[in-house]
Order: C-alpha cells, then structure tokens, then sequence
C-alpha cells in the first residue's frame, strides 16, 4: 500500500533521507514536496504521533534536515528549506488519518474515474481494512487507499473548533484565546446566511 506522503520519485528519495532522522526526533512525516520555481522549495510537514507541532520544534526539525541534506546533497541547486505543521485544514496522506479524522468533512481526488467521478466531497466515515469511507449525497462510499491521488479536510467551524479544544486541552492554545468569540463568530455568521 501507498501513501500521500510523497508524490513524485524526487519527494520519495527525499523522503527515505529525512524520514529517519524525523522519526528518531519523536515526529512523523505527513507531507514532503519539492516544489519548483526560480528557487525551489522543499516543504516538508511533520507532527508528533499524536498529533500537533509547535514552531520551536519545527525549527529543531529544519536544523537537523539541513546538516543530513548538506551531506547527502540530493538537490542539485539552491533551494529552501521549509518545516511546518500539517494546520487545520490538513493534507490527509495517511491511511490512520481517515480514521483519525472520522466525523470531518474532506475532499478527495483518485487517479482514476470512479462511477463517472473523481472528485469527492463528504464526512468521513473511517476505515475498513485499506478502504476510506466517505459519506456523500449519495449514501456511504468505499475508496481504496491506494485509489486516491489527494485529499485534505474542509475547513469548517466545527474543525476549527475541535482544534483549538485539542490545542487548549493539550496546554499548548494561545494562554489570552476566549472561545466564546468564535462561537459568536459562528453565530454571526449563520445570521448573515439566513
């Protein structure tokens, strides 16, 4: 079985020379992409196990890459380095992440068309072996891991704030955050709809 992790062989040889050094660390690689441009990007996103990354960590992270990037040089020009959080509304690469993330909405793409479609948008419904359950319009759908080309979470309220809940019970929320603003915010925001 396949990940989302990397896409292209590049991002998977550079995957294979940083994912140890991450894992040795106590993170995990969610996402690497080299990106091209005048000057190319490689943009990797990691998080502990269970979740979550703060900024000091990523930048603990992005020294030890540098020094086993400098010596196994598999970029042949200059490029950026670029460590940070999967965020909110995050890359799903993971076949543990359909679980994980049971009960949000996300969008998914496969490879190839599935009964006339590859584009889906729904809540996901867990795992069952290495099939993704989604329920859309239609009723609960199963997708093969190995089916999907990409997928990510919808950002919704509800997933912001089951965020800040996770943050917050964690200790790592912003110590002046006051939820009740954004349950006003919600609150507003459904009067404008109706």
């Amino acid at each position: 079985m396949s990940d989302l992790i990397a896409k292209t062989s590049m991002d998977q040889r550079l995957a294979e020379i940083v994912r140890p050094t991450i894992e040795d660390m106590g993170f995990e690689l969610v996402r690497i992409r080299l990106q091209g441009g005048k000057t190319p990007m490689l943009q990797i996103m990691a998080e502990r196990p269970d979740g979550g990354i703060e900024v000091d960590e990523c930048a603990e992270i992005s020294t030890a890459l540098s020094a086993v990037l400098d010596v196994e040089d598999p970029i042949l020009d200059t490029y950026t380095l670029e460590v940070g959080s999967p965020g909110i509304d995050r890359p799903l690469t993971r076949l543990k992440d359909f679980d994980t993330f049971e009960g949000y909405e996300a969008k998914i793409e496969t490879h190839e068309l599935i009964d006339g479609r590859k584009r889906f948008k729904g809540v996901l419904a867990g795992i069952e072996g290495s099939e993704v359950l989604v329920n859309v319009e239609e009723g609960t759908i199963g997708l093969q891991f190995d089916w999907l080309a990409d997928a990510k979470l919808v950002l919704t309220d509800e997933l912001i704030k089951e965020m800040l809940k996770a943050r917050k019970a964690a200790g790592t929320a912003p110590k002046d955050l006051d939820e009740s603003q954004f349950d006003e915010i919600a609150a507003d925001d459904a009067a404008q709809e109706e």
